[in-house]
């Protein structure tokens, strides 16, 4: 543990916080893709099987068990509480393209060929790329709320401090983690133009917009 992931992880588990209570206190999900969070349950389901088999520390498993509820809490939100504001019209990005090349690579491409290394690096790749539905969503709409962007950002920044920790970790212990390293660079990556946008126009009080997908 370091304060980059310290830092992280708070940055991550307050991006959750905000989504699912701007859902719960609008009484709304309008503008958020329920299919990106359904990645990212899948996501924090198949990473954290080791509840079940290991236990490395009373933090570790604490935050497993809070991100597991919030991932599926949300998912509860937006599709029974308030499935009525479900924007699924726009909620259209074809989330197979995603599952079969990740589940492809998974099998490929593993530290060790076991269920449960297997589903481990799953959920590594898939995370680099659960957010896109989501981004998709924005540009289809062409905008988003204030609530949402903050979300975006929080999430967006867990992922460039953890690019952080690596680095960290490598210069200190010499680990270096490949996997999980390139598919945090790529995660970042997509993040690159909503950062932009985000210092320039939300923090300005400026409603964001994204051009439409051509």
């Amino acid at each position: 543990m370091n304060l980059f992931r310290l830092l992280g992880d708070v940055s991550h588990l307050l991006a959750m916080i905000i989504l699912f209570a701007k859902i719960w206190r609008s009484k709304s999900c309008a503008g958020i893709s329920g299919k990106s969070q359904i990645l990212f349950a899948v996501v924090f389901s198949t990473r954290y099987l080791d509840l079940f088999t290991s236990f490395i520390s009373i933090y570790n498993t604490v935050m497993k068990v809070v991100f597991l509820s919030l991932a599926y809490a949300t998912l509860y939100l937006i599709y029974l509480r308030f499935r009525s504001s479900y924007d699924q019209e726009n909620d259209t990005f074809r989330v197979e393209f995603l599952l079969i090349p990740v589940v492809g690579l998974s099998f490929l491409e593993n530290y060790a060929f076991t269920p449960l290394e297997i589903l481990w690096t799953f959920s590594i790749y898939l995370e680099s790329v659960a957010i896109l539905p989501q981004l998709f969503m924005i540009s289809k709409t062409g905008e988003a709320e204030s609530i949402t962007t903050h979300y975006l950002f929080f999430l967006g920044l867990y992922r460039a401090l953890y690019l952080a920790n690596w680095i960290w970790r490598y210069n200190q212990e010499g680990f270096f983690d490949q996997i999980a390293v390139v598919s945090g660079a790529v995660q970042t990556i997509f993040y690159c133009d909503f950062f932009y946008l985000y210092f320039t126009k939300v923090l300005k009080g400026k409603k964001m917009s994204l051009p439409m997908p051509v």
